[in-house]
């Protein structure tokens, strides 16, 4: 785990390979975005965002007031009335279509960025969030012009103003999951990122500056729960999207209800990854390690919980650490780290509370053995063993790189025990008989179902929850639904 312990069979040794930082130029200090104009905020209220593997302040940024949401909106509503709104589709099109080139030539720049502020390693945000980023924009471009053919109506409209809320772990990610879809839809956009995480959608803003978007398409205003309390809560608000804690959004729920805003929720997960004793074990432990260690295992829908087939499950165990061994926890700027820094202090304290728990309530820690950096947020990569579906690291979202191990013995019990939890995000299956795959699939209450695979996604494909995970679509044609008026609910 640390820089200086040979690798594997010792053939070689590792080298840091640092991407260098001075691509990035960071601002000491940032105002809102409202209007095509960065403006000061009303708010004497400022934060300084940090960078999570040093600890070390990056940027200022403002916490938009009330009259902030104001202005925000006021442009919005202005630019979707006036100009966007009323704009044919193959003119939005033009504008989408420059953003996401406009992405892909600035995308080792916003990658590094995203590494700084968010901690994740570069390797994830280079070949994996920066492609998917850009690639949401084309694909929203495509349907700009072609929405009548999406199967809600032959003439839909735009619903009006949207206020976004995104979360910390996929900042610029997120952004686009909610940005490409509502402005290729007609509407014009108010959004707030996180708090922690706010860099790259600052950045963001200067893209649209650069592709001549019109003022007040897009709107950007930094602050905190308040700050989105404002924006979802605001009269002059058609349509809010959220992505975030399940708490988070059932109180945004009680806000909107009983008013005509439209909403859709993208909230918290804990996914079940099913192992049969048929799977093909190596790939099956890849994709263990991929769906709970990717990120940090800061990811809705991660497969924080491993059911494995008891006639395997010491195999699969046993393989598991030799693969967990092999991961670098680290500088998340080093193109061979795995694992970086956990996004915030508070969130870290949250990972080893429930991991205290675990142990207290009698389930089995395991990491490897792991050199810790001294300075800024880190966690091992954990498992647990002879874990209970009561115990609460089985039944409540850590968000962090930790997997609780449940074993099985039929492949109804391994649905029965995937299915317990108020959840219902995700899950995946691995098995080499494809009616085993089917038969699992159509019984897990689970918006997403990966099988043999896990944590990929495409722009082309829905993706979203029920029960406490949320409720409507991102992506695909159903994600369109959404950000269109007339469109079912």
């Amino acid at each position: 785990m640390s820089s200086d312990v040979p690798r594997g069979d010792a053939l070689f040794e590792y080298a840091p390979a640092p991407e260098s930082r001075d691509v990035v130029d960071i601002k000491p200090a940032y105002g809102l975005f409202i209007g095509g104009e960065w403006v000061d905020g009303s708010s004497e209220t400022r934060s300084k965002t940090i960078d999570p593997s040093t600890e070390e302040p990056l940027a200022e940024v403002v916490w938009a007031d009330a009259a902030d949401v104001d202005r925000a909106v006021a442009a919005a509503r202005k630019a979707h009335d006036e100009v966007w709104g009323p704009m044919p589709g193959r003119e939005r099109a033009k504008y989408l279509y420059r953003l996401a080139r406009l992405i892909q030539e600035r995308s080792r720049e916003l990658a590094v960025l995203e590494s700084i502020d968010n901690g994740k390693p570069i390797r994830e945000s280079r070949d994996v969030d920066l492609p998917l980023v850009a690639a949401h924009f084309f694909y929203h471009a495509g349907w700009a012009d072609k929405l009548e053919y999406a199967g809600y109506g032959p003439d839909p409209r735009p619903l009006g103003v949207a206020a976004q809320v995104i979360p910390w772990n996929f900042p610029l990610l997120m952004l686009a999951w909610k940005i490409a879809p509502a402005l290729a839809c007609g509407n014009t956009v108010v959004l707030k990122p996180a708090e922690t995480t706010p860099l790259t959608a600052l950045a963001f803003a200067e893209l649209c500056r650069q592709a001549d978007l019109p003022p007040g398409v897009v709107n950007i205003v930094t602050g905190a729960g308040e700050t989105g309390r404002l924006l979802v809560e605001h009269p002059g608000v058609d349509k809010v999207a959220f992505t975030g804690s399940t708490e988070v959004g059932k109180q945004i729920a009680r806000a909107v209800a009983g008013t005509a805003k439209r909403l859709t929720l993208e909230l918290g997960g804990k996914a079940a990854n099913i192992v049969f004793d048929d799977a093909p074990l190596d790939q099956a432990v890849e994709g263990i390690v991929n769906g709970i260690f990717f990120n940090q295992g800061h990811v809705c829908c991660a497969g924080s919980r491993l059911l494995v087939q008891e006639t395997v499950a010491e195999e699969v165990l046993d393989r598991l650490k030799v693969r967990m061994a092999t991961l670098r926890v680290g500088d998340p700027l080093d193109k061979n780290t795995d694992i970086g820094a956990i996004n915030s202090a508070a969130q870290l304290e949250r990972i080893r509370a429930l991991s205290e728990i675990g142990e207290r309530e009698g389930a089995e820690r395991w990491s490897p053995p792991c050199e810790l950096p001294s300075r800024g947020f880190w966690f091992a990569p954990t498992v647990f063993t002879g874990v209970a579906q009561s115990h609460r690291i089985a039944r409540e979202e850590i968000f962090g790189p930790v997997l609780s191990v449940l074993t099985f013995r039929t492949p109804a019990e391994a649905v029965e025990k995937a299915n317990n939890t108020p959840y219902g995000l995700s899950a995946g299956v691995w098995t080499e008989k494809g009616s085993r795959i089917l038969w699992t699939a159509q019984r897990l209450r689970a918006g997403v179902v990966w099988a043999n695979t896990f944590n990929k996604f495409d722009p082309a494909a829905p993706f979203g929850g029920y029960r406490e995970s949320g409720f409507g679509r991102e992506g695909g044609r159903h994600g369109l639904g959404a950000y269109l008026a007339g469109a079912q609910r």
